[in-house]
């Protein structure tokens, strides 16, 4: 018999791994015009209506040509525009993809938008039809899907009047991709549900989420997977391997530390690429203590992990041939009695000693003990760390753009290349001698600060420093893209898991086997 406490502990856990909103199906069928219902076209850029939407106003006896007049509706990207009562249809919206032919990203950003529309409260099925439009080989249906997967998402767990799975409309996409729902429903679908699962981690609060807990929720996300082995690192393993830094940032919390492993070895003798995440679960700033105004999104500064660990699950899930290995270096930043304090010395894994100048600045500290753990134990071909680390990077390059940092110029471009490739943009900056050289303390070997306003790229290289520079690396400061304040194509207003695409998409493109 399963005592009371573990019982009711179990089915917390399982009621908290599901979805924070229940997903609509998706089903694929040729090309045809639904009869009546809710439907979803694309409409090209320019003076005269074409494709399905000439085809539509024919059907229609010119009602959407006097409709999108009106509206001044032109076809514009991105543009969209709703009628009711078209007859035969109770609803049509209509989404502009622009005058270029659609690409891979247009036929995603179409999808989420066609989500954003209509959140499938009325219980009425949704027809998109996907054709009409000039668009290139790669944006397919089951790319339109994709989108729609990630423009449906929201975070609901916490309210009382939730949207269930049987209240919600079906989805139904009509193309003429033959192998659209194969793409999606062996593919794609497993990579939405890892960009699910980053959202969900990030949004959870932080007396929900804390580092035993993001592993409990890991291992229950995890469950049956094939080649996939799943190792934690506590405290007091910490203190055996003498990962001073990372027990430091967790010393001042009542929940311990944890580093999160989760091996993927289905590549067989292919080069293992490791990738590391700054997990800080709630980050207060320790005893260099934070602002009020804003505190509560800290508990999404361990989006990093939450980003490493759902692409290995995108991998596991479709089955991917490679040898993939994630750590989450998780961590709850307190001031207590016994946090560490500004001016301490900590010593980390590899030996060097880190002076504190701020105890605000604890994700490089989490990180270096957790990139030199992954290049001892693994010895991986690549390695890249994702952080949320500083909030330079997203005064230095906007919100379009993850803050890219490396050593390695063919490293560097291949992320460039995946980040144009999946939509989740990359900007390369700088990284030389004098970012080293302006960590060096006084007193020990690093100072976990440094003496310009280039915070971003000091950041950087901190971390660089328990770095061999041999060992093919990179550094991800996601910290201006991972919380979106306006809603986005594919990502609805708040955490967007931003890094799982990206990283998922360099992963197919470099490391898989053929």
């Amino acid at each position: 018999r399963i005592p009371l406490m573990n019982l009711i502990r179990v089915i917390a856990l399982l009621l908290l791994c599901s979805p924070a909103l229940a997903q609509r199906d998706i089903d694929f069928k040729p090309l045809e015009w639904p009869a009546s219902g809710s439907i979803v076209i694309p409409v090209a850029e320019g003076e005269a209506l074409t494709g399905l939407a000439a085809a539509l106003d024919e059907r229609t006896g010119g009602a959407l040509t006097m409709a999108v007049a009106e509206a001044a509706f032109t076809g514009e990207e991105h543009q969209t525009l709703t009628l009711f009562g078209i007859k035969p249809y109770a609803r049509i919206d209509l989404v502009g993809v622009g005058g270029e032919p659609v690409d891979r990203i247009g036929a995603e950003e179409f999808g989420g938008l066609a989500a954003s529309l209509n959140d499938g409260a009325s219980g009425t099925g949704v027809s998109i039809l996907w054709s009409g439009i000039e668009r290139n080989d790669n944006a397919t249906a089951a790319r339109v899907a994709f989108g729609y997967r990630l423009g449906d998402y929201r975070f609901d767990r916490y309210q009382q009047e939730r949207l269930e799975a049987d209240k919600r409309g079906s989805v139904f996409i009509y193309s003429d991709d033959a192998d659209a729902g194969e793409q999606f429903d062996g593919d794609l679908v497993h990579l939405a549900s890892a960009v699910y699962l980053a959202r969900d981690l990030s949004s959870e609060p932080g007396n929900i989420i804390y580092p035993q807990s993001f592993v409990d929720r890991t291992r229950e996300a995890f469950r049956g997977l094939k080649n996939v082995k799943i190792r934690v690192v506590d405290e007091t393993d910490m203190k055996r391997l003498g990962m001073g830094a990372h027990l430091g940032v967790g010393s001042g919390s009542s929940r311990p530390p944890r580093l999160l492993i989760i091996e993927y070895m289905a590549g067989g003798d292919r080069p293992t690429l490791a990738l590391a995440g700054k997990g800080i679960t709630f980050d207060t700033g320790g005893v260099s203590l934070k602002r009020n105004d804003g505190m509560w999104r800290m508990k999404g500064d361990m989006t990093g992990a939450a980003v490493v660990t759902a692409t290995v699950l995108a991998a596991a899930r479709r089955n991917a041939d490679v040898n993939l290995v994630s750590l989450a270096a998780l961590a709850e930043n307190m001031p207590s009695g016994t946090a560490i304090r500004p001016g301490d010395v900590l010593t980390s894994m590899s030996g060097k000693t880190i002076e504190i100048s701020s105890t605000d600045a604890e994700g490089r500290l989490v990180l270096s003990d957790a990139v030199h753990y992954a290049q001892v134990e693994y010895q991986p071909d690549v390695l890249i760390d994702v952080a949320t680390l500083t909030g330079s990077v997203g005064r230095a390059v906007g919100p379009d753009y993850a803050g890219l940092f490396s050593r390695h110029d063919d490293l560097a471009e291949d992320l460039l290349a995946a980040g144009d490739s999946a939509g989740e943009l990359l900007w390369r900056l700088p990284l030389n001698d004098t970012f080293f050289e302006n960590i060096k303390s006084e007193i020990a070997d690093v100072i976990n600060g440094g003496a310009t306003g280039a915070g971003a790229s000091i950041g950087a290289a901190f971390i660089g420093t328990f770095v061999s520079e041999e060992q093919v690396w990179a550094h991800l400061d996601i910290a201006g893209v991972d919380f979106a304040e306006e809603p986005q194509p594919t990502a609805p207003k708040g955490f967007t898991g931003w890094g799982v695409r990206v990283l998922d998409e360099y992963l197919r493109t470099h490391h898989e086997a053929e």
